[in-house]
């Protein structure tokens, strides 16, 4: 990617207002059109959202969506309409002990409504305030006992393929188990047994930072210090002696490869508990099963630093947008791609605009963390950012549900749209890649106000 230093959050600002309108207008008429019955739209086909219902984990980015543009500067019938949908649609997702995924339902609409109270924005009212935050305890405690022990007091929170699976995609979710810990809360196991829920949160950090983040020091034959920052999707352990056993990958090409989404996913993780651990007082740490403060920022920071190095030096093409995986065959027949700008319309492999946008986000928040060590980073976030709000990837057709264009969901399993006449999926949308493009929005928004937000 080449970071060109031109760009500053103001510039920005144009783009964003642009985009919130036609955010707002899309999120609205979707709400008009969508029949729940049981089924969150996931990704769009011919402009038009689908569901896909073997799972539940889009459904708090549908009304967060609302949520964030009301952040924005929307109407009053966004916010009403999100907390409408909160209040009878998402109470199942607060006791779901089957997913990792609570922190993309759960902190995306309760954690979003708690925000807005505690910062003013919409108005204060403590039985609804309470609403929200036993919410989020109870979303975070449920979190937490969805747990994989390790040796030595590790572990992690496993995927919905079982206790042996340990998804990378869980370290951004993991803030839920963060805010519950900040109101106090904990989770109560057999025998009244108490578990830290910032301990549990950085066990899980730990292992993830350990076992789905290479750092070039040849853990095997592709582990080299030029490709530092390489991300498994999946790491499979042995459940019952704890042993892990192999890298592994679901939605990328290979377990060799980096899925480009699970990266991003890495990156804006680690940024965001980096965030979360500083803010936290000192009598929090090395207590409870609590690492220091200093072993614990110095993890997540080392992850974050390695997976945003990597997507800029490794994953990512000139413009900043990269494909699905780094891995992808077809990439052979771009030639030299990351010298050039990212070409959604290609014969061979599909960008996935979803990734550069949340990778975005976790370049934008390490930059902000490490300061002015943290320039490069600032910088990148920012110019992915801007080419995301321009087009070909800004839907500016009212007729196509989606905000942001070139989304890929599962490759392997062919579950993408390939629009007629072309050879692989494009011009799509996602409700995650919708819903990060609009977190991303509001962060510059904050950023070019002088303030700056966070999940916390």
């Amino acid at each position: 990617m080449e970071v060109n230093g031109k760009i500053a959050p103001l510039d920005l600002i144009s783009s964003v207002h642009r985009a919130l309108e036609l955010a707002s207008e899309k999120t609205l008429r979707l709400d008009r059109r969508w029949n729940n019955s049981g089924c969150a739209p996931v990704f769009t086909a011919d402009g038009r959202y689908t569901a896909r219902n073997w799972t539940q984990w889009t459904q708090g980015f549908q009304y967060g969506n609302a949520l964030l543009c009301f952040e924005l500067g929307g109407s009053d019938e966004l916010l009403n309409t999100a907390r409408r949908h909160v209040v009878a649609d998402m109470a199942e997702h607060l006791t779901h002990t089957g997913v990792h995924d609570h922190g993309f339902n759960n902190v995306s609409t309760y954690g979003n409504l708690h925000r807005l109270m505690l910062t003013g924005r919409i108005e204060h009212n403590e039985w609804e305030l309470h609403f929200y935050e036993l919410a989020l305890k109870a979303s975070g405690a449920v979190q937490a006992g969805r747990w994989t022990h390790l040796p030595d007091g590790r572990g992690y929170i496993y995927s919905f393929n079982g206790s042996h699976s340990l998804f990378i995609d869980t370290i951004r979710t993991l803030r839920v188990c963060g805010l519950a810990h900040l109101l106090g809360h904990a989770l109560v196991t057999e025998q009244d047994e108490r578990v830290n829920l910032l301990a549990r949160m950085l066990a899980h950090a730990r292992t993830s930072a350990e076992h789905n983040i290479y750092y070039g020091t040849g853990r095997d034959q592709f582990d080299t210090p030029e490709l530092r920052g390489r991300t498994a999707h999946e790491a499979i352990f042995n459940p019952a002696s704890g042993g892990f056993r192999c890298p592994s990958s679901q939605q990328g090409y290979s377990p060799f490869t980096t899925w480009t989404r699970g990266l991003a996913w890495a990156a804006l993780g680690f940024a965001e508990e980096l965030e979360f651990v500083q803010s936290l007082p000192a009598g929090e740490f090395g207590v409870g099963g609590v690492p220091t403060r200093g072993d614990a920022c110095a993890m997540l920071e080392r992850a974050a630093r390695a997976t945003c190095d990597f997507y800029i030096e490794q994953a990512s093409a000139a413009d900043g947008i990269c494909y699905w995986d780094t891995g992808a065959p077809g990439l052979a027949q771009l030639g030299d791609w990351k010298a050039q700008a990212a070409d959604p319309f290609n014969a061979y492999e599909p960008v996935d605009a979803s990734a550069s946008v949340i990778a975005a986000q976790g370049l934008l928040r390490l930059g902000h963390t490490l300061g002015d060590s943290g320039r490069v980073y600032l910088q990148a976030g920012l110019t992915v950012l801007q080419r995301l709000l321009r087009e070909p990837y800004l839907s500016t057709d009212p007729n196509h549900e989606g905000l942001l264009l070139h989304s890929v969901y599962h490759r392997p399993n062919g579950w993408d749209h390939i629009p007629s006449g072309c050879n692989v999926p494009c011009g799509e949308s996602s409700m995650w890649g919708d819903y990060h493009l609009l977190e991303a929005m509001l962060l510059v928004t904050r950023m070019a106000e002088g303030s700056y937000y966070t999940f916390f």
